[in-house]
C-alpha cells in the first residue's frame, strides 16, 4: 500500500511539472500549490485505513502533520504574504517528517516537497522591463 500511494504522488509531481511546462501558466505558484495539497491529501486518504490498521490513533499525527504543514503556503497565498517562506517551511517540515518516519509512510508524502520548493522558486509574471519599447 505504501508503495502504491509512493508512486501515486511522484505520477502525480511528474503529471503537474508537465503541465506547467507545457501550459506555462502566467501564475505557476497556486498550481504548485493547490497541487501539492492535493496530492498530500490523496496520499494520507490512501494510507489512512493501513496507518489505523498498523498504528491506531496515532494515525492522526502520522498523516496529519503534512497535511496540515502543506496547508500552511495554501493559506499564505489566500492571506497573501510570506508564501515563499511558507513554501520552504512547509517542504522543510514534510521531508523532516518523512525522514523521522524511516520513510515508511512518509517517504510517500515526500513527492509533495518537491511541489512546494519549486513553488518557491518559481519566478513571478514576467515584468516588463524600463527598456523595452513597446
Amino acid at each position: 500500500m505504501i508503495d502504491l500511494a509512493t508512486v501515486g504522488a511522484i505520477a502525480g509531481v511528474l503529471l503537474v511539472g508537465v503541465v506547467i511546462l507545457v501550459r506555462r501558466p502566467a501564475h505557476a505558484r497556486p498550481v504548485l500549490r493547490w497541487s501539492a495539497l492535493a496530492i498530500t491529501v490523496a496520499v494520507a486518504a490512501l494510507l489512512t485505513p493501513f496507518t489505523v490498521d498498523d498504528s491506531g490513533a496515532a494515525a492522526s499525527y502520522l498523516l496529519g502533520v503534512p497535511v496540515v504543514a502543506v496547508m500552511l503556503p495554501v493559506l499564505a497565498q489566500r492571506i497573501g504574504r510570506l508564501t515563499r517562506v511558507a513554501d520552504l517551511v512547509a517542504a522543510l517540515v514534510i521531508a523532516v517528517w518523512g525522514l523521522l518516519l524511516g520513510l515508511g509512510i512518509g517517504g510517500a508524502f515526500l513527492p509533495a516537497a518537491v511541489l512546494l520548493i519549486a513553488s518557491a522558486a518559481a519566478t513571478g509574471a514576467p515584468r516588463a522591463s524600463a527598456t523595452t519599447q513597446p
